[in-house]
Parts: structure tokens; sequence; C-alpha cells
């Protein structure tokens, strides 16, 4: 049995975050990891081709640039180093050409308006809007909830001049929000496709909110991917926590939280060790996890069960990655070749995969969001090749199937199914693509949760981004921030707030939360 004054369960980005925060602070942490590579969705590996490498989980870390966690930990001095792509996103259109966002604005705004004339100065309009309330908007939104400093200075924003407007930006939904902006489809579904990186509906409050954040962070700080692959991140996180004196144990699978007294103490391995703290326990798992297994039954009061019971899944995915012999044969070339690519053939056609997954049917034409990593990182495989992968949203529980051909088992068959609906959605905008596919990994929701166990049912985000669990209600009412019904434990993962995404936030939050109540 080890004592430290901190055990941290779970050594993905969030974990590590935790970790490294509370290490600065001199106190001395055991980081647990139930795989055996720290990492937990931000990995990255040769698993598909020997040539290429592909990132398991996540590739594209928007946040990132926004984080002030991340930033102020400067993990450039560990190694990492960022790569961007010409474009950092863009969609194909079904009439020929694309909408892309350009790495200056006005260019963007000059494409925009070359499709449909006024939009590129609505495009500036926004932009402008942007990088005035952008900062106390990702401030309030990365920070401990309620964020007084910067909730006070979001107020001030929306009670000033263009106020309502602003409003009507954050609560509304991305399909409103874009008519009433743009008159074309390529800024509209800039918008629209960059909000479903969270699983809100386009026409559901929020959306518009979402669609916004991510297409202007990409306007002003790119996509970015690390140089060398997804591992890459993690293993600064970890290389910088290690050089402060933390311990990362591997092949740790926690099975229970140590409780005395109604205090948390410890964790216990699945192999029997102990590992004990004197300070606090921070937990990188799901919300179901940790209420749900790891602590327990007799220790936690009768309302938490209960309320866990409301506690929702976001979809699940099907992630299929490539080797490619050359790029994707597009169609239509773009004037910049963009690293994330979403692809649906309008708002309406989104709306209407979204109606199906919402509606737990397995939609027959799947939104697809896309990466070509070697587009972005040219050190991902050699010169005239491509690392690309595609993921798409199933339900979590199925009714039925628009394709008419799957069941929603997800055995290895209905992911070779799912892969080819996939594969020949993109077919539609790129021609040829499946005759330059050189090695193929699919991923479906159970091989995700398999490889994390985070990923339940291969839920990316920790649970639903929508506004029933979200803010004071994440994870669950009464229990809105990192604290727990147990004195000393701490929620380090997206089920917590601010939710899914590499930001860092969520151990940020639980990291400041120790260190708070430890005094």
């Amino acid at each position: 049995m080890s004592k430290t004054d901190a055990v941290v369960i779970g050594a993905g980005p969030n974990g590590l975050v935790a970790a490294n925060l509370l290490a600065d602070a001199g106190w001395t942490v055991v980081l647990l990891e139930a795989n055996d590579a720290i990492g937990g969705a931000v990995r990255s590996s040769r698993e598909v081709d020997a040539a290429f490498v592909h990132d398991t989980f996540s590739s594209f870390y928007p946040l990132a640039t926004v984080s002030p966690t991340i930033k102020a930990l400067r993990l450039e001095e560990y190694g990492l180093e960022w790569s961007d792509a010409p474009s950092p996103v863009g969609n194909p259109l079904r009439g020929g050409g694309w909408g892309l966002v350009h790495p200056e604005p006005t260019d963007t705004a000059a494409a925009l308006d070359q499709l449909s004339p006024g939009d590129g100065q609505a495009w500036l309009d926004l932009y402008s809007d942007w990088r005035r309330v952008g900062p106390a908007i990702t401030d309030a939104l990365l920070n401990p909830f309620p964020p007084v400093r910067a909730g006070a200075e979001l107020l001030r924003h929306l009670l000033g001049p263009r106020g309502l407007e602003r409003l009507r930006l954050l609560i509304g939904p991305v399909r409103t929000v874009g008519d009433r902006r743009f008159t074309g489809e390529a800024a509209k579904l800039l918008l629209a496709t960059n909000s479903q990186h969270a699983d809100i509906a386009p026409t559901a409050p929020g959306s518009g909110f979402m669609g916004w954040l991510l297409v202007m962070i990409a306007q002003q700080y790119g996509y970015p991917v690390p140089r060398g692959g997804a591992g890459r991140l993690s293993q600064a996180l970890a290389d910088r926590f290690t050089s402060r004196g933390g311990t990362v144990v591997c092949d740790a699978r926690v099975d229970q939280i140590i409780i005395r007294d109604g205090r948390a103490v410890g964790a216990r391995t699945a192999d029997g060790t102990e590992y004990r703290a004197s300070r606090a326990v921070l937990a990188d798992v799901s919300a179901p996890a940790l209420y749900g297994h790891l602590i327990p039954r007799e220790d936690l009061p009768v309302r938490v069960l209960q309320r866990l019971r409301f506690f929702k899944w976001d979809p699940g995915t099907i992630k299929v990655d490539w080797a490619l012999d050359t790029p994707i044969p597009w169609r239509d070339a773009p004037a910049l070749a963009a690293g994330t690519v979403h692809i649906a053939d309008s708002v309406d056609d989104l709306r209407r995969w979204s109606k199906q997954l919402s509606a737990d049917w397995i939609p027959d034409r799947p939104f697809l969001l896309m990466g070509q990593m070697t587009t972005a990182d040219p050190s991902r495989s050699p010169a005239g090749t491509e690392s690309a992968w595609a993921y798409t949203h199933v339900p979590q529980r199925t009714r039925g199937d628009a394709g008419g051909k799957l069941t929603g088992t997800w055995d290895e068959r209905e992911a070779e199914l799912m892969a080819e609906r996939i594969e020949a959605r993109i077919e539609e905008y790129a021609p040829g693509f499946t005759d330059r596919i050189a090695a193929r990994r699919i991923l479906g929701p159970r091989e995700l949760e398999r490889r994390n166990a985070n990923l339940v049912g291969g839920a990316v985000n920790g649970g639903t981004s929508g506004l029933r669990q979200e803010l004071f209600l994440r994870p669950m009412p009464g229990l809105g921030r990192s604290e727990t019904a147990i004195k000393s434990l701490y929620l380090a993962s997206a089920s917590a707030h601010p939710g899914g995404g590499v930001h860092g936030a969520c151990g940020s939050n639980a990291a400041r939360a120790a260190l708070l109540h430890a005094g």
C-alpha cells in the first residue's frame, strides 16, 4: 500500500491536466491508468499500416488553442509541436465548389461572396463580433460554474450595443442563426456542420452557439493537430507531470474508491493494490462509472442514485481509418486543402440526419466528420499518400435502420456494413475514393468502448451536450461542479462541466477544487 497526497484515476487528457496542476502545487500525486498506455481518447499508433500514423480517437484540437489551462502548461517545452492544414475546415457542396474557411477572414469572406453576394460581409460582421466577445465566452465556458468574473464580463456584452443579436446567437438554433445571417448554403453549412461536433440538433437551442464558437475559433486559430500524432499531446502532458515528481502507473484498473467516514481516502485496483490519498481523489471517469460502480453503494446518498437514473449519454460513434495511396480525389478540388471536412448535402439534409438519430434510427445518409491528417501534418504518412478517417454517430439504443439493413448490434458484420455506407457517402463527393484504400480499420461502438471504458457505447462527449445536461445540470442536477457527494472526491472527466473536447477544463476545475478544499 502506497500513500500520496492525491490519487488521480484515469490518464486521459483531463486526468493528466489535473495531475499536472496538483504537482505544480507541490502535492505528491500518483496517476492510475487502466490501459497499458496513457492518453485516454488522445492516442495514436501505426496499427492500420506501419507507414501511417492514425489517431485512434480524437485528432483536431481547436479548443486547446483557446484553453488558458492548456496554454499555461507550456507543453511546447515538453516536445509538443502543432501543425495546421492549409484550410482548417471545409464542406464540399452538393452543387459544386466548397464552403471553406481560409486562414485570413477577408479571404473567407471573398470566397463566400463569390458564391452568394453579401455573405462575405455577413461573415466579417460575425467574426468582428467574435473578436469582441470571444475571450469572455471562452473564459466563461472553461471555468468552474458559475463563472463569476467571466460571467460579469459576458453580461456586459449582452447588455451593451447589439446585445439582443448576441443573445439570439448564443441561445438560438443554428438553422435559425444561419438563415438570419446568410443567404447562401456554403456559409450556412459551415455554421451548421461545425455545430454537430456536439450532439445538439441543428433545430435545437444552443446549436447556434456551438457552431459559431467552433467556426470562429477555426477562423482565428485554425484546427491544429499535434505533429506526429495525437499521442504526442498526451506524452507531453505525461512528461511534464513526471518531471515534477509525479508517478504514472499503467495496467492499473481501479475497481473501488476507498471511503472512510464519508471521505475518499484512496483507490483499490483490480489486483487488490491500494493507493492511499491523504488529501484528495480525482476521477477522470464517466459519471455513471463513478457513481454506479466505483463508489460503494452504501456510501452514496439515495438522492444521488435517483438523479443518476436521468443521466443521458450522447450518441454512439462509428469511426473508420484509412491508409490511402493518394490524396482523396475530390470531385471539385478546393482552393485550399482542408484538414477537417464535413459532409452533408445541405442544412436540411443535416436536420434530417439529426432527426433520425434523435428518434433512435440509424441514418441512411450519415453526416460525416472527416480528417485529412497528412494534409494537416505531412509527417503522418509517406509523400503522395493520405492518412484519413471519418466518423458518424449512431443511436445508443436502436429502434430501426433508415437504410433497412442494420439492427444496432454493432458486431463485426454490422460495423462493416456501416463502413460501406460511410464510404458510399464519400464517393458521392470524391469518385474513386474506395479505389485508393490500401488499408482500413473500423472502430464500432463496441470496439471504441473496449479500447476506452469512458466511451460507453461509442459516446465521445461524456454525456449529452443538450441543455438538459449542461452548466449546473452537468452531470446531474445539484452536482454541477467537480465536487461530488463524497468529501475529497472530485469528478475530473468530460461528464463534468464544461463537457467534451480536449481543453483540459474538466481536469483543471477538479484540481482547483481539490486545492481549495484542502486549504
